[in-house]
């Protein structure tokens, strides 16, 4: 168990990294070891190898006009296909996780009829499916989806209480999507503030199967959120609480 006033073992930092201060989002690659960080402000995707330290330079950069990149926020991968998807404005973006440089995506997910407006995804690689946030919506894509395609479902409407969600992950051996909804600029938590749980196969005005939120659930401004299936646990980080915040939940796994 960490102590409180525990020490990194390693520290990432320093201009040969090319890291900026607005980094939203990092995702671990446990099959290559390698982790993910995006730099909206170079319009960059950065990979390091996992065991990175001090000054280190990313071992691979995706930058350039050829990637089609636009304020990259977010990013998830898929190790089992070998790709990384980047959420880019009205479109999805799709890397060879070995890609360098300035490479054009291997597919594109853009147009009229898929209705993106996206900020945060995720991928489920074992039921090939993309999932990602639509303003008060989640879409689903198929993981091979290329062109101007309509949404495979669409989860949206009243009973789904969302209003915004920040980010995003996926219980690939079940097909649980799990979100965190930040709520509004209010100090003290609204309604809508909670993490829920939907199936990938969810569609249409659907509510939560399983939702934390409210008083005793202790969260404010939920941000982030990470699962560790070997201790059955939901990780939420709190952008209000400074906090992060941890959550045995059996039910998902």
């Amino acid at each position: 168990m960490a102590e409180e006033n525990a020490v990194p073992t390693r520290l990432i930092a320093g201009q040969k990294t090319l890291l900026s201060r607005t980094m939203h989002d990092i995702r671990y690659d446990a099959v290559h070891d390698e982790f993910i960080v995006t730099n909206p402000f170079a319009q960059a995707i950065l990979v390091f190898r996992g065991g990175a330290d001090g000054e280190e330079a990313p071992i691979r950069v995706i930058q350039g006009p050829n990637t089609q990149l636009k304020r990259p926020d977010r990013v998830d991968v898929d190790p089992v296909h070998n790709e990384i998807f980047v959420p880019s404005v009205d479109r999805i973006l799709v890397f060879p996780r070995e890609g360098n440089g300035d490479v054009a995506p291997i597919r594109v997910i853009r147009g009229p009829d898929t209705r993106l407006r996206t900020s945060t995804l995720a991928v489920d690689p074992v039921h090939n499916v993309i999932v990602t946030s639509v303003g008060r919506a989640l879409f689903t894509f198929n993981r091979t989806d290329e062109g101007n395609v309509k949404p495979r479902t669409v989860i949206d409407g009243p009973k789904t209480a969302i209003t915004r969600i920040n980010q995003l992950q996926i219980y690939s051996p079940k097909g649980w999507i799990v979100a965190a909804q930040p709520g509004g600029s209010g100090m003290e938590p609204e309604e809508e503030v909670f993490v829920g749980v939907w199936s990938i196969n969810d569609n249409g005005d659907v509510p939560p199967r399983w939702k934390i939120g409210g008083p005793k659930s202790l969260l404010k401004k939920p941000r982030g959120v990470a699962l560790n299936p070997k201790n059955k646990e939901l990780i939420v980080s709190d952008m209000r609480l400074n906090t992060v915040l941890t959550y045995y939940f059996p039910e998902i796994f």
